[in-house]
């Protein structure tokens, strides 16, 4: 951060800000708009896509932003932002494609949306950051590769729970502490609960049903989880993580004695959660290390005796701290978090209730299915659905409730760009 914030206000005197192009203005792009253009010295929220532009607008209205310019076409976008004006349209595509755009933010939560647009952003040489572990979770690995091929950065982002659980993984591993565990913690855990149950959460705080449901059911964590291990290689030491649940404010450092030591210290590394632990809005990093004088030090400085030392960051800050993001990877070409080439863990597709024979699976945070977080290994040998790829489907089968659901088990849309993504990434997984 401290070189970060001498670069941008560098940037900012040579009158050169990072040119930012954000895909979607929902509940976390707004707020996104706010950080960049009031607080993020250098860097320049040029342009704003979204499917209904008065969104756009309302976002940049809400950063104190009033004159903005609707582009409809290559040539407006792009002559625009040249005369430093801001600009919303419909069309993700246009910021894509546009020389006037440094890096594309993708917020949607979206994945065969999201995935168009960053493929198309990776081919005209665009530096991508998502705030979407939806899509990073399913189809990481093969857009990490087309950035690679293109030369440019491919990242998840600084501020979500993956990104910081990241940033302190790559802390203590710079220190000479071993990770072996990388933990999230959780507030709510109801695999259960539905669009419907959540309608008034999600009405109080000016989210979608959908989103909130995600949360509640275990989808979105087990995204986050799978994110982070396809960074390190850790895997899960069960389907679901062994996902503790202590009373609620109990302190980490007692929580954490809920998982079996043995089995962490005998594991090359896992993922997991803990429901219930205070601070519940932070992360966390279970290490190890052998030096006998370091281990003196971290008693000293209060750590603990060993063998597993807790780590953690009390807090994530989700929508401050994407800048963050932005400039490592345009300034420094540094990704927060970005997957290895292949998958260490999927989002497998689980029945919430009992499903019928022709019934349409609605997706993430939806009626029909919850996400669950299952070793890639696994998950490719028997072949199931992958929860990022499920929306849409329908059922060729009975499923009864809380059975993971096989690609066999379903006739899934046609045509659909994710779907040939994922073809290619597990070819490239195999190689």
């Amino acid at each position: 951060m401290i070189l970060i914030d001498e670069a941008l206000a560098k940037r900012e005197k040579q009158g050169n800000p990072i040119r930012v192009g954000m895909v979607g203005a929902g509940f976390m792009g707004k707020p996104i708009a706010l950080q960049i253009s009031k607080y993020t010295k250098g860097m320049r929220l040029a342009a704003i896509a979204n499917r209904h532009t008065n969104k756009a607008e309302r976002a940049y209205e809400d950063a104190g932003i009033g004159d903005v310019t609707v582009a409809c076409t290559q040539h407006e976008l792009d002559s625009a932002i040249k005369g430093k004006k801001y600009v919303v349209t419909e069309d993700p595509l246009l910021l894509a494609r546009s020389s006037e755009i440094d890096i594309i933010l993708e917020v949607t939560g979206t994945v065969d949306y999201a995935c168009g647009v960053v493929l198309e952003a990776l081919k005209h040489k665009k530096h991508i950051a998502v705030m979407n572990a939806e899509l990073d979770g399913t189809l990481g690995p093969i857009l990490k590769n087309y950035a690679d091929k293109a030369g440019v950065i491919y990242t998840n982002t600084d501020g979500d729970q993956p990104g910081v659980e990241m940033n302190l993984y790559r802390f203590l591993t710079g220190i000479g502490v071993t990770p072996v565990l990388c933990g999230n913690i959780k507030g709510l855990q109801d695999p259960y609960r539905t669009p419907e149950t959540q309608k008034a959460f999600a009405s109080k705080w000016g989210q979608k049903p959908h989103m909130v449901t995600s949360f509640a059911d275990g989808t979105k964590i087990s995204f986050e989880q799978a994110v982070v291990a396809n960074a390190t290689g850790m895997h899960v030491a069960k389907r679901g993580m062994w996902a503790p649940t202590v009373p609620a404010g109990t302190p980490l450092k007692e929580a954490v004695n809920r998982y079996p030591q043995e089995e962490i210290l005998n594991n090359p590394g896992i993922v997991d959660y803990i429901v219930g632990a205070e601070p519940n809005s932070g992360v966390f990093v279970l290490g190890v290390i052998d030096d006998p004088v370091q281990k003196f030090y971290l008693d000293l400085y209060k750590v603990g005796k060993g063998p597993l030392y807790l780590f953690y960051n009390p807090f994530h800050l989700c929508h401050f701290e994407v800048p963050i993001t932005l400039a490592r990877a345009v300034l420094f070409n540094d990704a927060t978090l970005t997957p290895k080439r292949q998958l260490a863990c999927e989002v497998i597709t689980v029945a919430k209730k009992d499903l019928r024979k022709g019934e349409v699976l609605d997706g993430i945070g939806g009626f029909a299915s919850y996400g669950v977080i299952e070793n890639y290994t696994i998950a490719r040998n028997e072949k199931y659905l992958p929860m990022g790829l499920s929306e849409g489907c329908v059922l060729t089968r009975d499923i009864p409730t809380d059975s993971p659901i096989a690609v066999a088990d379903v006739v899934r849309p046609s045509g659909r760009l994710s779907d040939e993504l994922r073809k290619e990434q597990d070819a490239l997984g195999e190689t």
